[in-house]
């Protein structure tokens, strides 16, 4: 009998997880409920573990068995040392289960350890899709681009934080801030702080003076506004957190920059599914409720009404096809803006080079995304230009960049 659900195998690393929401959310005791909802929606779970020491987690241990959760005991603390061997437990049963259960088709781990990106990676090279759930505060930048999609348990739904999240900590080896801004602190007489690289697990001790949050460093975002700040995940103090700026995010530009390239590589019409599918690949945590819509559909409706991107009925009823809307105006307006941008810097100090000037341009129009036309850069965009005939633009090795002019 053929099976049309995806098959899932959920394993916990739940010492991170229940700790992340605990510090990050003030979620107490950690509440598995969100979790189940979000992957019933995606399929039939066949395997639900959860890998911790249990005994630190009395009440959870109730709540997880309740769930129908197999509670896989790790003693962390052997004599005077203490060492988290959840980590490699879970990664050896991930790989066991993926060659032993052939029909399992998704594995979903839980977890913000970037550790972990390795097992996501053989599984993906296994032929599994694998989702990623962790906290947004505690979750490692290298993990979500490692999945096939992501979710932030802070917007699953159901999830009710008590609290607002924890800033990003500072990385180790960034530099600290001056003394004058840090409370003094008395120096204990005895008794010895934990060396740096402590392999504790996740959470499992406060925050030394010498990791408490320091102001946030702001990073470069990345495609479509997907930033990565510079934080602890909370396992050595060596990564960034991932955080998303969805608010921010260029849903319009995401969206049709990645038509656009579909519409390349495809040998008929672009459904809706297979745009979804095509969106989590470049952006795994990608989610239209963080733009305000109950279902990709009706964002894609929504972007109708913008201009974006046209909508028809497809051979399938709910997946509409999706084309982008062929409108001369639009670019002419773009390319307009761009021929005076040059045209004024030109007169102003000569022909500019084009680093910096996508910037110049945004002072002009605020919000400016070329992806928004179709083009996959800004670089492409001014390629039409010249294509087009309404700047020039040529490679100068002295500039070491292309210099644009305007066409006389």
């Amino acid at each position: 009998m053929a099976h049309e659900d995806e098959r899932i195998a959920l394993l916990l690393d739940y010492e991170n997880l229940a700790i992340g929401a605990r510090d990050g959310l003030g979620v107490v005791p950690f509440d598995f409920g969100p979790v189940a909802d979000a992957l019933a929606e995606r399929g039939r779970v066949v395997v639900r573990r959860a890998y911790a020491d249990w005994s630190a987690f009395d009440e959870d241990r109730r709540m997880m068995a309740r769930a129908q959760v197999e509670l896989i005991e790790i003693p962390q603390r052997i004599g005077g040392s203490r060492k988290n061997a959840a980590d490699i437990k879970l990664a050896v049963d991930a790989v066991e289960l993926a060659y032993e259960r052939e029909f399992i088709t998704t594995f979903a781990i839980a977890t913000g350890d970037s550790d972990f990106t390795p097992l996501m990676h053989k599984l993906r090279e296994l032929d599994k899709r694998v989702i990623g759930i962790g906290v947004q505060s505690s979750t490692s930048a290298l993990l979500p681009p490692a999945c096939d999609e992501f979710l932030f348990y802070d917007r699953l739904p159901g999830v009710e934080p008590t609290r607002a999240p924890l800033p990003p900590r500072r990385r180790r080896g960034m530099a600290r801030p001056p003394a004058a801004a840090e409370p003094t602190q008395p120096t204990p007489s005895t008794g010895s702080a934990p060396p740096t690289g402590s392999t504790e697990s996740t959470g499992s001790t406060e925050p030394t003076d010498s990791t408490k949050p320091a102001p946030a460093v702001a990073a470069a975002p990345g495609p479509f506004g997907v930033a990565f700040r510079d934080a602890t995940d909370g396992t050595d103090g060596t990564d960034d957190t991932a955080t998303t700026g969805a608010e921010e995010r260029d849903v319009a530009g995401l969206v049709v920059s990645t038509l656009t390239g579909l519409g390349r590589q495809a040998d008929g019409p672009v459904v809706a599914s297979r745009l979804k599918r095509a969106i989590l690949r470049k952006d795994p945590t990608f989610d239209e409720s963080d733009h305000g819509f109950r279902g990709f559909g009706e964002l894609l409706r929504h972007l109708e009404g913008q201009g974006a991107v046209t909508l028809t009925r497809g051979s399938a009823q709910g997946d509409p096809e999706i084309g982008i809307r062929d409108d001369p105006a639009a670019d002419h307006d773009a390319f307009a803006q761009l021929v005076d941008v040059v045209r004024e810097l030109t007169a102003a100090g000569g022909p500019p080079q084009l680093s910096g000037l996508k910037d110049q341009l945004r002072k002009r129009v605020p919000g400016f995304s070329e992806k928004r036309y179709g083009y996959g850069s800004f670089l492409s965009f001014a390629k039409a230009a010249r294509a087009r005939e309404l700047i020039g633009m040529e490679w100068r090795d002295d500039a070491g960049d292309y210099v644009l002019s305007p066409v006389s």
